[in-house]
């Protein structure tokens, strides 16, 4: 669920992150609204919301699974969005010039010139945003989902042993989230601009 939302909210927040870039005024507007009306609205809020509210309001069907992906790609997808706003930003105004002398449109010039520098700039704190997410996804165990969180819950209930049970829960997530920032660092090495 974690990887899952992470794919989905930096496609999100890379759409919600162009507005922002432009010249015009009502489209970053649009931007920052939505930045931070996402932002204010707690995780869980979200989740409750998205889990009980949205099938409700659009008249479908939505399992414990996409309603939590559907959750957290939201939540996470305005901070995604503020990420990639900065890195962009972060590329020098002469990496445009260069690209646009070549004749390369807005999106080639995205594409093949700024996201790649850009993305060198980000994969720290896309790095943290997804320990971020993957500590949120704990709280998909208030809607039925059976993650690590409420199978520890359910364990407690049953043998009546918290302080072993929950105890494991926690080195469960520090496994995990080493895990995770070792992959950002070695990702890191891999993709670092040579010095000259």
């Amino acid at each position: 669920m974690s990887l899952l939302s992470m794919v989905f909210a930096m496609l999100l927040g890379l759409l919600v992150a162009f507005p922002a870039l432009s010249e015009k005024p009502w489209l970053r507007a649009i931007n920052r609204i939505y930045v931070e009306v996402i932002r204010s609205i707690p995780v869980l809020v979200l989740l409750l919301w998205v889990y009980y509210g949205m099938p409700t309001l659009l008249d479908i069907s939505l399992n414990h699974f996409w309603a939590g992906v559907i959750a957290l790609t939201v939540a996470e997808s305005a901070f995604m969005a503020e990420v990639f706003r900065g890195g962009i930003q972060a590329v020098t105004r002469g990496q445009h010039e260069a690209a646009e002398s070549l004749g390369l449109n807005y999106w080639q010039k995205m594409r093949l010139v700024i996201l790649p520098q850009a993305f060198r700039q980000i994969l720290p704190p896309l790095g943290n945003q997804f320990v971020y997410i993957l500590k949120m996804s704990s709280l998909v165990s208030v809607i039925g989902l059976s993650d690590l969180t409420r199978r520890a819950n359910e364990l407690v209930v049953n043998e009546y042993l918290p302080l072993e049970i929950y105890t494991f829960l926690v080195l469960e997530y520090l496994v995990l989230i080493l895990l995770v920032s070792q992959a950002v660092r070695w990702l890191e090495k891999r993709i670092e601009i040579p010095s000259h």
